[in-house]
């Protein structure tokens, strides 16, 4: 019996091996339940109302024909139609004839074993089981029930049909990748619930017969899967609120009360568990922080949007108004899987906008109601057509500085100029989501980025790949003897975490400081950062054990940087990058490396002006720190070197 030695006494090790009973006797009557399911598959008898308690669909359809979001639909139909699927960052092409369990971009393909033998993460046995499972999610079944309401043009109609047909021949009860994870399930439940929503009444009786008794095959697995201990996250989140969707509008499922009241008290709890005091995701990626706000205000809607929701909900969407910023786009801070719990389609950096308008439009926040099109993704369909008429010509921008403390996420504005940098330390238990990018920061110029985040690219088809995309070498801060600041503990688990402190946040009405550090390892950086009008300084200070260290310091280069602009303090280079603008692909990019080795301390300090590197020395900017030029290194370096 493993016990937790870091609490003290009889009381705290007993409380671990209670705990770990409890969890055991969890997974016992799991696996008990699922081989009962699994032996003797449940059926469903009943049928379900042709249209289910949510806002009309046909009405939400008029209200947008001819609109650019409608426009948008009806084109990636087209392609659909064609078998021509946009997954993530990549497009595939699969034939006719869908092969349901095949990574078709790496050319492997799984078979019908009973799911818990499916070796999910081996990439050598089953390929990228997030393009896998993407595909299976049936998002883009939903995109042809729209162009179906848009247009009325049987063809979307039957190949949703169609599809549906050849999934359950493919993927039987229990059997094959497609069942391998809870939230999978779930994210296809939520699919199947609007496509009955939309097209239910299309369906041939025998069709929808068996179309519900499916649907209910994955609410009785829902029920007996839930994360409660392999991923209390977002797994658990979207799992939770899928069993409520199905146990709230589908009440003629014989468990449908408990399940609505079981998914609705985990989301419950969950918002306090998953959600910080400054209202950010306890994941700290930036982009799950959008995926998880979009479940839970959904969740909000199906429980008839109680009181208890809004104050979190609230600060999660302040939260999320900072992260778009004036440009309206997130900066992928941790890991991006391209995922989106509705329309996972168009600009990933922008999602936001949608879940941003629709939080304004049910939490009486008229500055985050976007435009037409921001209403059009997500609020129109989940609240109603009305909601169209809230829409603006332009969005309502954030703008000046603001510390978030809890996730670390610091903002300095000094007027076009925008700084994010990460002044926390990573995220919940293992981390999984987190990248080694502490002390990071991003830069933009007039909406326009100097400074990037690489992304994420993949989880498992490369482990270097992996690696290298979560690791110092591909974020904007320092690495120290070719290390990341924690232990990398597989593609998902990081261990022995870095120590940060926030020393110092002085915000002014034209920029402002931020002075922090990160300890690990026996290493010390702190990283001070100064924006001012026109003009970023940021200087590194290393110190830490006895001997000769190589330090680096990274930038990473978006399209607004100029050779000019920038200046360095020690010797700089040139290499090739990568970035990753969504889960999948890979495109080539700029990183410029500032490089000293010798005995600690070492400093390394880079300007970027706005007016030009030979406005003002690099020198004389770190006097602002109260430095002579003596505590920098000799070599100099005006622009890239």
């Amino acid at each position: 019996m493993q016990q937790l030695t870091i609490l003290p006494g009889t009381r705290g090790v007993l409380w671990f091996r209670m705990r770990s009973i409890a969890e055991l006797g969890f997974r016992v009557r799991q696996e008990a339940a699922n081989f009962l399911l699994f032996a003797a598959p449940p059926t469903f008898a009943g049928d379900a109302p042709l249209r289910l308690h949510l806002p009309d669909p046909q009405t939400i359809a008029n209200a947008l024909a001819g609109s650019e979001y409608a426009c948008c639909v009806e084109s990636t139909a087209s392609r659909l139609l064609a078998q021509q699927f946009p997954l993530l960052g990549v497009n595939i092409e699969t034939g006719h004839d869908i092969r349901w369990r095949r990574d078709y971009l790496h050319g492997a393909e799984s078979g019908t074993q009973y799911f818990r033998r499916i070796p999910y993460l081996n990439f050598s046995a089953v390929g990228d089981h997030k393009l896998v499972w993407e595909l299976n999610r049936h998002q883009h079944l939903v995109l042809l029930a729209q162009a179906f309401l848009f247009t009325r043009r049987a063809e979307f109609k039957h190949e949703i049909f169609r599809q549906l047909e050849s999934w359950f021949e493919q993927n039987p009860f229990q059997r094959g990748i497609n069942w391998a994870s809870a939230l999978e399930v779930g994210f296809r439940a939520l699919s199947w619930t609007w496509l009955y929503h939309f097209v239910g009444d299309k369906m041939p009786p025998e069709f929808r017969r068996k179309f519900l008794t499916e649907l209910y095959h994955h609410g009785r697995y829902l029920a007996e899967n839930l994360s409660i201990y392999f991923s209390p996250n977002t797994h658990l989140l979207g799992e939770a609120v899928a069993l409520q969707t199905l146990g709230t509008l589908f009440e003629t499922f014989p468990e449908s009360r408990a399940w609505r009241e079981r998914g609705l008290k985990i989301v419950e709890q969950q918002l306090q568990v998953q959600v910080q005091a400054d209202g950010s995701h306890f994941e700290q990626s930036t982009y799950y922080h959008v995926y998880a706000l979009d479940f839970f205000i959904f969740s909000y809607l199906l429980a008839g949007r109680p009181q208890s929701f809004v104050p979190v909900l609230s600060r999660m969407a302040e939260y999320l108004a900072w992260l778009l910023g004036p440009a309206g786009r997130i900066a992928f801070f941790g890991d991006d899987d391209g995922g989106r719990m509705f329309h996972p389609y168009g600009e990933r950096d922008k999602f936001g906008r949608a879940t941003l308008a629709t939080c304004g439009i049910l939490l009486g926040h008229e500055q985050w109601i976007g435009t037409h099109c921001d209403i059009a993704q997500q609020a129109a369909w989940w609240v109603g057509a009305h909601t169209l008429e809230s829409a603006k010509e332009q969005r309502s921008i954030v703008s000046g500085n603001r510390l978030f403390k809890q996730c670390g996420a610091a903002f300095l504005e000094s007027g076009n100029l925008r700084v994010q940098m990460d002044v926390g330390s990573f995220g919940y238990g293992g981390a999984g989501h987190s990248h080694s990018d502490t002390l990071s920061l991003v830069l933009s110029l007039g909406g326009e980025w100097v400074f990037i985040d690489p992304g994420t690219y993949t989880y498992i088809a490369s482990p270097e790949e992996r690696a290298w995309f979560r690791g110092s070498a591909a974020h904007n801060t320092i690495r120290i003897d070719d290390l990341d600041q924690a232990q990398p503990a597989g593609p998902f688990r990081w261990s022995d975490k870095p120590e940060v402190c926030l020393n110092g946040w002085r915000p002014g009405t034209q920029g402002g400081l931020i002075d922090a550090t990160c300890q690990y390892r026996g290493f010390s950086h702190r990283r001070r950062v100064s924006l001012e009008p026109g003009r970023l300084l940021v200087l590194d200070e290393i110190d830490g054990p006895p001997g000769v260290h190589r330090c680096e310091q990274t930038w990473h280069l978006g399209p607004a940087v100029s050779n000019e602009k920038l200046s360095f303090s020690a010797p700089v280079a040139q290499r090739a990058s990568d970035f990753s603008p969504a889960y999948g692909i890979k495109l080539p990019g700029t990183a410029l490396i500032a490089r000293l080795e010798g005995a600690f301390p070492l400093r390394i300090a880079m300007l970027f002006d706005v007016d030009q590197a030979g406005a003002i020395t690099i020198e004389q900017a770190c006097r602002a720190f109260m430095y002579e030029p003596a505590v920098l290194c000799e070599a100099k370096s005006g622009g890239r070197g």
